[in-house]
């Protein structure tokens, strides 16, 4: 890139009229003006770019013998830095006007101040006890752990932020800017300390729904962010294709199979998290397990309401979260049953005439049945079936399913979905990881 400059007053120099400014894109695409000169800025990614303008606002800064402020813009904000010529970035003093972030509070003055006194002065500063105080004004336990930086708020971990403060050290650490955050908080929205076991039960009577898909991408999601304890359960009363669209470990045995197992595996109360492992499917990679419905084409086994029961009731001791893969049939017993224990429904339909149509009958029905809060208190889930999709429909779905349920959230379309064989995550790309990790977010809010 050309430099554009010259040193000297107006141009390089301590009294430069013209800032250097920089602008990155998240596409890796930016420009830095230096003097009212245009450069142009191309990287791999907004890391990259970021990297690019330290690097060449340092030679400029080795030029002028001085450091260099540089105004930044990148897609999250406004904000300031100091280049100095051997590379070393601080921040500068943001500069008055309207696009200024605000300036942070000022840190207490005593690193051990509890939340219980004021702020510490004289010799309470440097670590004295003052005169008088009460030995229940002063910190505990509680109030060191209540001081740890959360990780939502850390540094920032992604992109030109991230850069920023590993080129620096950590001496200069932005935040994390708006995409990230969002991110961070949607794992803290899917971490949240359940005070029980909690059931999701996934529903809309029609084949083709993307039911099953939305089981294993709810547990899937809840399994890698609360690092286990999840269960994706396929409570169809014949058959379903869960157990297909799983890994399978060195058994095939299913629901079926533990109910039949089930009087002699709990007779002596001692039923262990490890006696399941012999009918639940592990998923290591994603940190979940599957319980299958029948897979035995000659069978004439089906679960019944009763059924269900006494399965939940065991797997309630060993799942903090239970995502239910639900049949076709509403009149099932089994599907009502798993209705009655929901702690959260999830309706989910493609943008698609027919199966929203199905999705906004079943609501029909759960109201007209008496399930009216827990519609209430859904979360739809809407799925792109191809690339682009109907906007007016969508809009329509949106709107319909807004006024029943309390959230609507869209998933993308992903081929990495399409063959309909054991879900692989690291197959998905990462728009479609991330909006499936927003919608489980909206789901535990629920919890």
């Amino acid at each position: 890139m050309s430099t554009g400059t010259t040193t000297g007053p107006g141009a390089g120099g301590e009294g430069a009229a013209a800032p250097v400014r920089a602008r990155l894109r998240p596409d890796g695409t930016g420009e830095l003006t230096i003097a009212g000169t245009v450069e142009p800025l191309q990287g791999a990614d907004l890391a990259a770019v970021g990297a690019a303008v330290t690097e060449r606002v340092a030679r400029l800064a080795a030029v002028e013998g001085r450091p260099v402020p540089v105004e930044v813009r990148d897609p999250d904000g406004l904000w300031w830095l100091l280049v100095h010529p051997d590379g070393r970035v601080d921040e500068a003093p943001t500069p008055p006007g309207p696009d200024a972030p605000p300036t942070p509070a000022p840190r207490a003055a005593g690193a051990g101040a509890s939340r219980h006194s004021g702020p510490a002065t004289g010799t309470a500063a440097a670590g004295a006890r003052p005169s008088g105080r009460r030995e229940q004004d002063l910190p505990t336990l509680d109030d060191l752990l209540a001081q740890r930086r959360s990780e939502a708020t850390g540094g920032a971990e992604w992109g030109w932020r991230r850069a920023v403060r590993t080129v620096t050290g950590g001496r200069v650490a932005p935040g994390p800017g708006r995409a990230e955050r969002r991110h961070r908080d949607a794992v803290a929205s899917v971490r949240r300390h359940l005070d029980g076991p909690r059931t999701v039960v996934v529903v809309n009577p029609k084949g083709g729904a993307t039911k099953t898909t939305a089981t294993l991408l709810l547990a899937a999601t809840f399994g890698l962010h609360r690092g286990g304890s999840t269960l994706a359960w396929d409570n169809n009363e014949t058959r379903g294709t869960l157990g297909w669209r799983s890994a399978h470990e060195g058994h095939t045995r299913t629901a079926v199979d533990l109910l039949r197992d089930l009087p002699g595996l709990t007779r002596s109360r001692n039923l262990r998290l490890g006696d399941l492992d012999g009918y639940v499917r592990s998923q290591p990679r994603m940190q979940f397990d599957v319980l299958a419905s029948d897979e035995d084409a000659a069978s004439a086994a089906s679960v019944d309401a009763d059924a269900f029961h006494a399965l939940h009731a065991v797997l309630q001791r060993y799942y903090r979260v239970t995502v239910v893969d639900t049949g076709n049939n509403m009149r099932a017993s089994n599907w009502q049953a798993a209705v009655e224990v929901a702690d959260q429904i999830v309706v989910v339909s493609t943008v698609r005439e027919d199966t929203a149509q199905s999705a906004a009958w079943a609501l029909d029905a759960l109201r007209a049945t008496g399930h009216d809060e827990k519609v209430r208190q859904a979360v739809t889930v809407l799925a792109a079936p191809a690339a682009t999709v109907d906007r007016d429909l969508r809009d329509r779905l949106r709107t319909h399913f807004g006024a029943l349920t309390r959230a609507v959230v869209e998933v993308p379309h992903d081929e990495a979905l399409v063959s309909g064989g054991p879900l692989q995550w690291d197959a998905l790309r990462r728009p479609t990881q991330d909006a499936w990790l927003h919608a489980t977010a909206v789901v535990a809010e629920g919890l």
